[in-house]
């Protein structure tokens, strides 16, 4: 990628999983890529590897469920690393509970992290975008954003949110000449089943890889100017697990 037609990405959670995959993606395609995520040990290991592309690649260390510190964070790191014309919020958590034993905190946890972290990161970006004149937003969602699953409201309901963000979003900032995709994964083989906050146990042989969600992302920030995919559902073949 010539010099003039440069891309550079900021990508949430990019230290494992789906934001991994991604960055490593983006990297091959020659578009730089600043990783944020809250292991500065994983990211420096993603940003290494990435490099091997022959892109520029910088690790930040940031706790996304500190809100009300994300956006000056990310202004920094955007004013860091240069101006981004590809924003990727992958950075979530899983969660499993019923609804009725749900405490608040967790609750709070849960949206904080999946929704708000991913409206702060917008915000941090946005100025940034409209300046340019153009950009591409690329929020990570889920199928159990568009259905409910029995013990996983928490979740469910942040990733809904997430999609409505999406939509809500793309409509407002299309006449500034950016885009805005709702990436809507089914089970993805990563770390988040291994999580304290998640207690299933589901098959992972036949989940999505997140190299797949990766491809579908790199895709989708490839798309000529003037096209856009608004939201985009990927399913295992095996179905909802």
């Amino acid at each position: 990628m010539s010099g003039e037609n440069k891309r550079r990405a900021l990508i949430t959670g990019a230290s494992s999983g789906i934001g991994k995959a991604t960055a490593l993606a983006f990297a091959k395609a020659g578009i730089d890529v600043a990783l944020i995520a809250r292991s500065q040990d994983k990211l420096a290991a993603v940003a290494q590897t990435a490099q091997l592309a022959g892109v520029e690649a910088k690790a930040y260390a940031v706790n996304l469920a500190v809100v009300s510190q994300v956006q000056d964070k990310i202004r920094a790191i955007a004013a860091d690393f240069g101006d981004i014309d590809i924003l990727v919020n992958n950075a979530g958590m899983g969660y499993t509970g019923s609804l009725s034993q749900t405490p608040l905190s967790d609750w709070q946890q849960v949206i904080d992290l999946n929704l708000t972290s991913t409206f702060v990161c917008i915000m941090g970006i946005l100025p940034i975008m409209r300046a340019r004149g153009g950009g591409t937003i690329i929020n990570v969602a889920s199928i159990a954003g568009k259905q409910g699953f029995p013990n996983w409201g928490a979740y469910c309901v942040s990733k809904a949110g997430v999609i409505t963000l999406s939509q809500t979003l793309a409509a407002e900032e299309r006449p500034h000449g950016i885009r805005v995709t709702a990436i809507c994964p089914g089970a993805v083989h990563t770390e988040i089943w291994d999580t304290e906050t998640v207690k299933v146990d589901f098959d992972r042989s036949k989940m999505l890889t997140p190299e797949v969600v990766a491809d579908a992302i790199l895709h989708t920030a490839l798309l000529p100017s003037h096209a856009v995919i608004d939201e985009l559902t990927i399913m295992p073949s095996a179905g909802v697990l």
